[in-house]
């Protein structure tokens, strides 16, 4: 049995970052496990191809239960199973969410956590193209960069948005959200920047580093209450690794609960279930389950124009407070406009097929994971609840009707012919909500699972230790307590980083 001072769990958008920084200490040894493969496949790193890693190899190919607001059906949830995790297979879009996101998460009882506290840690990571600035820095390793070459279409969708009265917003992460705009991309040389490109190539020469991949924990395994090791099989037989300080837990909104629960830590009534001793009552692992739902109205254009080898599919954006909505919070819908979601051929010649995708950017359902059985193997059961709440059925609506009227404009007049998606035969309020209802799914953005706070449901606190336990630390998304205003790679990409300097004792307030 190997001991290590570091052990982290999970190589994905939070791991890469927290293996990166501790290892820079050649005194600490770090073991990082990884239950998928090296970041080999070709498709990674070519941006445009990101649809095709989905229900690949690299991905969990996670999906809830039936979904009672979505007429029972079962919504695929995509997670990266390889090193860079999510970062490996998303879409690429660099958004860190609202200032007031964090200022809340502060005000929840998580001292340490507001803008002006994470705001260093998003600069700290940030290689931006654009230069230094206020809100962003250039010495980090990840590249965020601009769409090179923005397709037309994505270009029309700003001048639409303008024309319905929205500002023009050039930087997303810059003073405000508000407005339309391009989104900037974790993109480099047209090649995709995951968190293991920018975190963990670099530096995987390092000595006090082991990388393992194909290696799927089972479990951790304590002395009384203090995390001492991780149980894992590594391409089908059993070990086990020591950590002589700490284990830092990074697997993900759905499998980092998931792993708490096998390890005795959760609902005590849901652990004698399966017969899993407790080492601490937690009611809140698994809980609070948040997700951006997800609607699309799509439209057939008489134009083609192919994407560039860079681009992301969806390269423009709009951020915009709803009509029952209050100015002085964050923006309460996020729009990503997808200029060739297909092409079509027909006997005038090639076409394309556009999509507005539409999301509540806070959404207020609720959901929850569960055990499915005590097989590390099985899936967890995934309920998300999507649109449970009525005001993000509400928002969906609401976002419906703004996107027909950009499709209306001038700008995008031309290209948005025929309405494709629901059609024009979809008019009033009931058939809208029944096309929701029918077609809704969701944006792949799961957080909260283990949630940092004081109050009965909080599993780590302010530090990101696990409540009632000593050396075991949550680091990914599933610690936020409420969901960020847009994408979420970006934000778990500086919980890892302000993770790193806590576990180091690094002042960092």
């Amino acid at each position: 049995m190997s001991d290590y001072d570091y052990i982290v769990i999970g190589a994905g958008s939070a791991g890469c970052v927290v293996a990166n920084r501790l290892s820079e200490d050649p005194h600490v040894s770090v073991l990082l496990l990884e239950a998928g493969d090296a970041d080999l496949l070709p498709a990674i790193h070519k941006p445009p191809l990101w649809g095709t890693l989905l229900k690949s190899d690299v991905d969990w190919s996670y999906a809830t239960e039936p979904e009672p607001a979505l007429d029972l059906r079962r919504i695929d949830c995509p997670r990266g199973k390889v090193l860079g995790g999510s970062s490996a297979i998303n879409a690429m879009i660099y958004i860190r969410g609202n200032r007031r996101d964090f200022d809340h998460w502060q005000t929840l009882g998580n001292p340490g956590w507001a803008w002006d506290d994470v705001l260093p840690y998003f600069r700290k990571s940030e290689q931006q193209a654009r230069g230094t600035s206020d809100y962003h820095g250039v010495d980090g390793p990840l590249a965020v960069t601009d769409p090179p070459a923005p397709h037309p279409f994505s270009l029309a969708f700003l001048d639409a948005a303008v024309e319905l009265g929205y500002p023009h917003n050039p930087d997303f992460n810059g003073v405000d959200q508000e407005g339309a705009g391009l989104y900037q991309l974790t993109v480099k040389d047209g090649k995709r920047q995951s968190t293991a490109v920018a975190f963990l190539h670099p530096i995987r020469h390092r000595k006090n580093l082991n990388i393992v991949t194909h290696a799927e924990v089972s479990s951790v395994f304590f002395d009384r209450t203090r995390a001492v090791g991780v149980r894992y099989t590594h391409d089908g037989m059993d070990t086990q690794a020591l950590a002589n300080r700490e284990i830092i837990l990074s697997a993900g909104a759905f499998n980092s609960p998931k792993l708490l629960l096998l390890s005795g830590i959760g609902p005590a009534e849901q652990l004698r279930r399966f017969g899993i001793p407790t080492v601490v009552h937690l009611p809140g692992v698994g809980q609070n389950l948040q997700d951006h739902p997800r609607l699309e109205v799509g439209y057939r254009s008489t134009k083609y124009f192919a994407l560039s080898d860079a681009s992301n599919v969806a390269e423009a954006g709009l951020f915009l407070h709803a009509a029952f909505g209050q100015t002085d919070r964050a923006p309460d819908l996020q729009f990503h406009f997808v200029p060739v979601a297909e092409v079509v051929e027909t006997s005038s010649g090639t076409s394309a097929e556009v999509y507005f995708n539409i999301n509540p950017s806070r959404p207020q359902s609720r959901g929850e994971v569960r055990l499915r059985s005590v097989n590390p193997a099985d899936p967890p059961i995934i309920q998300a609840n999507y649109l449970k709440d009525a005001d993000d059925f509400a928002l969906l609506v609401e976002g419906f009707t703004v996107a027909r009227d950009l499709a209306r404009t001038r700008a995008l007049a031309e290209i948005c012919s025929e309405e494709v998606a629901p059609g024009i035969t979809i008019q009033g309020e009931s058939d809208v909500r029944t096309y929701i209802r029918q077609t809704c799914d969701c944006i792949w953005h799961p957080v909260g699972t283990c949630k940092m706070g004081t109050d009965a449901l909080s599993v780590v606190d302010s530090q990101l230790r696990v409540h009632g336990v000593e050396g075991l630390r949550v680091v990914d998304a599933s610690i936020m307590p409420t969901i960020t205003s847009g994408n979420t790679n970006a934000p778990t990409i500086m919980i890892g980083e302000k993770a790193s300097d806590l576990i180091k004792g690094v002042r960092t307030t």
